[in-house]
């Protein structure tokens, strides 16, 4: 008996391998041997393609759950996702700004984007997550409002030359529009909202229709199972294939996903899918807490900075999937000015799943965050809690965003005397510590995101540093 490791390859020969014995008769697999190869090709290949297709499954995923849940199914639907219960359904939320957020097909044609004024950041994204265009501070208007066009893959600019919008193309059909407020200031929110609008070339744009007030749970974290495939093959089927994902492609026609086909797996498709979705799911869980593409943002910490890829995700030589994949598992969306941001202007986000020691955080233990004083942004800093099984806002008990979310600008943090902060996570509120306390509760492993608005020098030449978590008792 060879093993992998070992095996000739001639002659008869019987190999042990993790998912069986291959027997080779005068070098030729056997029939039964066969049909052990394929499943071990396919499932493989379904744990590839599960982490390629993470960001178009989770942009697809949250387009379907938010028309059902908010009814946003029109052209010009944007909905407002303002209270807990509205943000803890996506996928690593930011809950200190409401969100305000579109998916349009422009299949029919290049649509025009009338964006308001005002100290906002937003985007245009496509559906493989990657931006067409930054709105507002970090886009080409640089907060003082503009009027855009967005082009399809095949749209003629021509006709928008001379328009005084700005021009960018999607490489898309679907597209993600969004946008936030970086203020608490009600007028300033009122104002961006009635400057939005919305249009179809040759039309002139009009007022959108704003959802509010649904309040309910949802949850736009993508299925697991056999649920990941058919969101992935609703994509396939809308989108144009990208000469870059022409191998991705390949690898899944013999799991039953063929664009401009109808997916019916049969029993064999099915388990290998099955197998498949969960083996690429560990496989992006593994990265997500040791990522072997980067290293922590300081030395000595497990601190890391979150988004490490290209605005393209691709380089010159890579497609960069390990990458992306270690993201878009946890969470959506990027813009020019999460991707690059530069010293006031844009936002950064750092994470870590480890504390001082080099432990795994653990939700039955307690932990402090020493936040030290003069954080460096021009506007605010937060630290946000993530439930790990499902990548969104920690479900605790908690009904309003400080039990999961503490930011600079809350009037109930208890700050040192020096400016520093001490931000505790844990099953209990140490003595005394009650206000600046997120709860942790059974099995529920957690992560955080500390996010910067408008970072600024400190940060960026690393003469700030925010410590690791430490374990208390």
């Amino acid at each position: 008996m060879s093993t992998l490791r070992d095996a000739r390859l001639t002659g008869d020969e019987s190999i042990d391998t993790p998912f069986g014995t291959i027997t080779l008769e005068h070098g030729f697999p056997t029939d039964d041997s066969s049909g052990l190869l394929f499943d071990q090709l396919d499932a493989q290949r379904a744990a590839q393609v599960y982490l390629w297709a993470l960001p178009l499954v989770g942009f697809v995923t949250w387009r379907e759950r938010a028309a059902k849940t908010f009814d946003a199914t029109q052209f010009g639907d944007f909905v407002v996702y303002d209270t807990l219960r509205e943000k803890r359904g996506i996928v690593t939320a930011n809950l200190t700004t409401p969100y305000i957020i579109n998916f349009t097909n422009i299949s029919d044609g290049p649509v025009l984007i009338d964006y308001p004024a005002g100290p906002t950041a937003g985007g245009v994204l496509d559906f493989w997550q990657r931006p067409v265009v930054d709105l507002g501070q970090t886009g080409p208007d640089q907060g003082k409002g503009g009027g855009y066009v967005i082009l399809g893959p095949d749209d003629d600019a021509t006709p928008f030359e001379g328009s005084g919008r700005y021009v960018a193309r999607s490489e898309t059909v679907n597209i993600f529009i969004a946008f936030r407020v970086l203020t608490d200031d009600p007028n300033l929110m009122a104002s961006s909202k009635r400057g939005l609008a919305l249009g179809r070339a040759g039309s002139t744009p009009t007022p959108v229709r704003f959802i509010e007030g649904v309040d309910t749970e949802w949850s736009a974290t993508p299925s697991r199972g056999l649920g990941f495939w058919e969101d992935l093959a609703t994509a396939v089927d809308e989108e144009s294939v990208r000469e870059v994902d022409k191998a991705l492609m390949a690898m899944l026609e013999p799991l039953g996903i063929v664009k401009g086909e109808p997916f019916a797996p049969d029993e064999r498709q099915r388990r290998l899918l099955l197998e498949g979705a969960t083996l690429g799911e560990l496989m992006v869980r593994n990265m997500q807490v040791n990522p072997r593409h980067t290293s922590p943002f300081w030395v000595g910490t497990s601190w890391y900075k979150l988004i490490d890829f290209e605005i393209e995700q691709e380089t010159d030589t890579i497609l960069q999937i390990d990458q992306r994949a270690t993201l878009f598992y946890e969470a959506v969306t990027t813009t020019k000015g999460m991707v690059h941001p530069t010293p006031g202007t844009g936002q950064v986000y750092l994470t870590t799943k480890r504390d001082s020691e080099g432990r795994l955080v653990r939700a039955d233990r307690s932990y402090r965050l020493h936040v030290p004083a003069d954080v460096p942004v021009a506007q605010f800093w937060s630290l946000t809690l993530y439930s790990e099984d499902t990548r969104r806002p920690y479900e605790n008990g908690g009904t309003d965003i400080r039990s999961v979310s503490l930011d600079s600008r809350d009037e109930n943090l208890d700050f040192n005397d020096d400016g520093s902060i001490d931000l505790y996570i844990g099953p209990s509120a140490p003595h005394g510590a009650e206000n600046n306390w997120m709860k942790t509760v059974a099995e529920d492993g957690w992560f955080v995101y500390f996010r910067m608005y408008a970072a600024t020098k400190p940060f960026f030449d690393k003469s700030w540093a925010l410590p690791d978590f430490q374990s208390i008792p």
